[in-house]
C-alpha cells in the first residue's frame, strides 16, 4: 500500500507538467540548461510530448512497480538517481530538447531486474539481457514507427541507453557498496 503514494504522486507532477505553462519551464533544453536552468536536467524526465505518451510513461511505471514491487524508499531513490543520470547523460549526446519517462523506465527495469539477479534470483537474469537486447536494437535499428508517431516525436532511443546504463550501475553499486545504500528492493 505504501507504493502506491509515491506512483500516484509522480503521476501527478507528471501530469501537472503536461500542461503550459509548466510543460515549458520544465522541458529538457541543452541551451536552456547551459544558461543555468540545472532543474531541467530531472524535471525534463517528467514532461511528455502529449497525452498518449504521457500515459504510456505513467503504464511503464506502474507495470515495473507491480512486477518488481519494490519499497516505497526504494523506488524513489532509484527514480531520483536516475533521472539525474540520464538527464546529465543526455548532454553527451546531439539532443537539443528531450522529454519523457522511458529513458529513466528503462534505468528502474533493468536496476530492479540485476538486483534481482545479485540477491540469487537468477531467473530475472532473463529480464536483463532482454532489456539489453531491446536497447541494443533500438540504438541499431531505431525505435518503431508506430512509437513516434503515437507520441508525436523521434524516439529518444540515446535515453534509453542512459537509463540503462545508469540503471544496471546503480544496481552493481549498490549491491557491492553498503555505503551508499544498499536498496531493499521489494517492500519488507
Amino acid at each position: 500500500m505504501r507504493l502506491f503514494f509515491p506512483l500516484i504522486a509522480v503521476s501527478l507532477v507528471c501530469l501537472g507538467l503536461q500542461f503550459e505553462p509548466m510543460t515549458s519551464f520544465a522541458e529538457w533544453h541543452r541551451q536552456a540548461i547551459s544558461q543555468g536552468q540545472w532543474w531541467r536536467i530531472v524535471s525534463g524526465n517528467f514532461t511528455h510530448t502529449n497525452i498518449a505518451h504521457l500515459a504510456m510513461n505513467l503504464a511503464g511505471l506502474w507495470v515495473i512497480s507491480f512486477i518488481f514491487k519494490p519499497s516505497a524508499k526504494s523506488l524513489l531513490l532509484a527514480l531520483s538517481v536516475i533521472s539525474v543520470c540520464v538527464g546529465i547523460l543526455n548532454l553527451f549526446s546531439d539532443m537539443t530538447s528531450y522529454v519523457g519517462l522511458s529513458g529513466v523506465l528503462h534505468g528502474l527495469f533493468a536496476y530492479f531486474a540485476l538486483l534481482e539477479v545479485l540477491h540469487g534470483r537468477k531467473s530475472s537474469g532473463l529480464l536483463v539481457l532482454g532489456v539489453i537486447a531491446k536497447v541494443s536494437w533500438e540504438i541499431t535499428m531505431g525505435a518503431p514507427q508506430s512509437t513516434s508517431e503515437l507520441i508525436q516525436a523521434r524516439v529518444a532511443v540515446e535515453a534509453h541507453l542512459f537509463g540503462l546504463i545508469s540503471g544496471l550501475l546503480l544496481a552493481w553499486l549498490s549491491n557491492k557498496a553498503p555505503g551508499i545504500g544498499r536498496f531493499s528492493s521489494h517492500e519488507q
